[in-house]
């Protein structure tokens, strides 16, 4: 299950002993150790300092089966978390690799096979809460047993199409809520991120509702303390190329180079725009417009709508040599033979009408 329907089972079904919270999205599995952490030891620290065995990477199943049969003595339950595992990776290796562990295979399965029957049949003063960066392997006896017994969090990395969920959840929290202006601000900044950081996008909300007291936050307040991202001020410079403002784009394109921005990026982000655009043309030449075009642009349906809309205002033609013109560019910056001037004449290619 994923993190909001993670939560809601804790919610109304309470604390289960077998838990294993896997996915490359750190920041849901942060989270999630930490409610149940919280549940399990509703006296802070103290209570957990007598309770709580931690072990970082894997150990000597024995070892692990010990630690979760042992009977606690100064509190009233024992609690074993055990992070970065490898006991839920996918097995790969063919003939070799068996050959090689052929010789201890009997004792391993016996070890496995106690290690099932104890999660099958978890005493009742113990709990695990596994946890492994990696995507577990569904197809495993210990994956299947532990969804069986417990509780599974599929952390999967959240993209710009998906983020939706966790931007209302965390407004939600912060007792605020974003204009339409603002909403649209942010989806499409996130839209042109290659790697989206939860955990710095959620400390960025935490500085903006410090920032407002009102609860609705505008654009213009949303703006003050994301416009040090790189994505989230070119998001404006983009804007303004999509709307044939000439003036304004070439401002936040000096603007941002001022600041530092390397013009490597910069390219980057105007090369996506550009492909964006024209990826959006063909398609509502196929007959897919409106929302639609979210599904296979892979971006929010209200950001790749505004995409659709904003193609139609160019040329096939303009697009396309654009996007060679960003090509030869890539090449003279990269090998010192043209400065940022080759941005500045793409942009105003663009804008042109």
């Amino acid at each position: 299950m994923n993190y909001g329907e993670f939560m809601a089972a804790l919610r109304q079904h309470g604390l289960k002993h077998v838990y294993l919270l896997t996915g490359e999205e750190n920041y849901y599995i942060e989270k999630a150790e930490k409610k149940l952490l919280s549940q399990l030891f509703p006296g802070g620290s103290r209570e957990m300092q007598d309770a709580l065995q931690r072990h970082d990477g894997d150990m000597d199943l024995d070892g692990l089966i010990g630690m979760m049969e042992s009977a606690p003595f100064f509190a009233d339950k024992n609690v074993v978390l055990v992070k970065n595992t490898r006991l839920f990776k996918e097995k790969k290796g063919g003939a070799k690799e068996a050959k090689a562990a052929k010789k201890g295979k009997s004792y391993a399965e016996k070890q496995e096979e106690r290690l099932l029957a104890v999660i099958a049949n978890m005493p009742d003063y113990s709990y695990i809460i596994f946890e492994t960066p990696e995507k577990a392997d569904k197809r495993r006896k210990l994956y299947k047993a532990v969804l069986a017994a417990g509780s599974v969090l599929e952390a999967e990395p959240v993209r710009a199409w998906t983020i939706g969920d966790w931007l209302q959840g965390k407004l939600r929290e912060l007792g605020k809520e974003l204009d339409s202006e603002a909403y649209t601000y942010f989806m499409g900044a996130v839209g042109m991120m290659q790697q989206i950081s939860l955990g710095y996008l959620d400390k960025q909300f935490e500085k903006l509702a410090l920032y407002t007291e009102n609860r609705r936050i505008t654009k213009a307040e949303l703006l003050q303390v994301f416009s040090s991202i790189p994505e989230v001020s070119g998001f404006s410079m983009l804007d303004a190329i999509s709307a044939h403002d000439m003036k304004k784009a070439l401002t936040l394109l000096s603007r941002q180079l001022a600041d530092g921005v390397y013009p490597v990026l910069l390219l980057g982000l105007l090369v996506r725009h550009v492909r964006q655009l024209w990826q959006a043309k063909i398609l509502m030449a196929g007959g897919i417009r409106g929302r639609q075009l979210g599904g296979p642009m892979e971006l929010n349906p209200f950001i790749a709508e505004k995409l659709g809309r904003a193609s139609q205002t160019f040329a096939e033609g303009v697009l396309e040599q654009a996007m060679l013109d960003l090509a030869d560019a890539d090449y003279y910056l990269k090998t010192g033979r043209a400065g940022t001037e080759v941005l500045e004449n793409i942009v105003i290619r663009l804008c042109q009408k």
